[in-house]
Formats: C-alpha cells, structure tokens, sequence
C-alpha cells in the first residue's frame, strides 16, 4: 500500500503523458500496478523505485497499443499524444490568459505528438518529469549516451516543429 500510494501520482501523469486514452487510464494504471505488485519482490534498489517502475509503464503502455492495434484497423498507425491539460499550467488565470494557455498547451500536445515514441518519452521525462538522464537510461533500459542523444534529437525536433508552426501561422496571417 506504501508504494502505491508513493508512486500511483507519477504512474498516472506518465502513463497520461504516454499518450494512453483517458478511457484506458485507469485499466493501464492498475496493470502497471499489477505488474509492480509481482515484480516487486525482484526490485533490488540499484535504482529508484521511480525509474524501476517507470520502466514497467513504459512497457505496459506499449503492450497497451500493441492490443489496440490488434483488436482496432483504426488504431493502426496512430502514435501515442501528449495530454494538453498536462500542459496547460494553473487554472487561476484571466479568460483570455486562460484562452492563450489552452491554445499553447494544444500546439504543444500536437507538436510533441509529431516526434517519434523514443524521442517523445526522453523528452518527457528530462524536461516535464525532471528525471536524470541515468535514470532515464536505467528506466528504458539503454545506455546513456543514447539518452543523451535521443534527447538532444527530441530538442531539435520539436524546436523544428516550433519553427514550422511559427512559419505557417505567419503565412496565413501574410497570404
């Protein structure tokens, strides 16, 4: 119950920021869960609980779309998306700040779900999750200086997307 109730918040957003529908969260949660639950006996502690069992997300998650794609032609070929309200900040604001975050984090979530998986779960975690880059490494279960280069390719990616979105907005408003 103690590393339930520890990890269940970062177990949520992650398996959220994956891109899993919100229709399934719940059902991905408690397998994550599950899994945990059989697998804890083996956690030796060379990691943090955090980064073992985000490793288990991140495979539960792609068992997940594996399903899907199987038992759904429609699935096929749709990559997981960012959730915007993830992104979008406090709620606290004016309308029309509120307005702008909203229409920020949309962009963000479409920009984001633009760059592959590998890239997109790397990104996630050093800049929204703030995890270490050994950790990412030891949660995915690849060598660092993949993580590193995976993360400096989801930079330039996304600030590629960035620079794309900027130039269409300007061409619609000049043409």
């Amino acid at each position: 119950a103690e590393v339930y109730e520890e990890i269940f918040p970062f177990v949520w957003r992650t398996v959220r920021r994956l891109g899993v529908d919100a229709s399934a969260h719940e059902d991905v949660c408690q397998e994550v869960f599950v899994v945990v639950h059989r697998r804890l006996p083996e956690f030796r502690g060379r990691s943090s609980l955090k980064t073992w069992v985000f490793g288990i997300v991140v495979n539960v998650v792609q068992t997940h779309r594996r399903s899907l794609r199987r038992k759904s032609p429609a699935h096929r070929g749709t990559g997981e998306t960012v959730d915007p309200e993830l992104l979008a900040g406090p709620s606290d604001l004016s309308p029309d700040e509120a307005m702008t975050r909203a229409e920020a984090a949309r962009v963000a979530h479409d920009l984001l779900a633009s760059l592959d998986e590998e890239k997109r779960v790397v990104l996630l975690l050093a800049e929204l999750e703030e995890m270490p880059a050994t950790e990412i490494a030891q949660g995915i279960g690849v060598n660092i200086n993949t993580v590193y280069a995976r993360l400096r390719a989801a930079r330039q990616a996304f600030s590629d997307a960035v620079r794309r979105h900027h130039a269409r907005i300007r061409g619609g408003r000049d043409g």
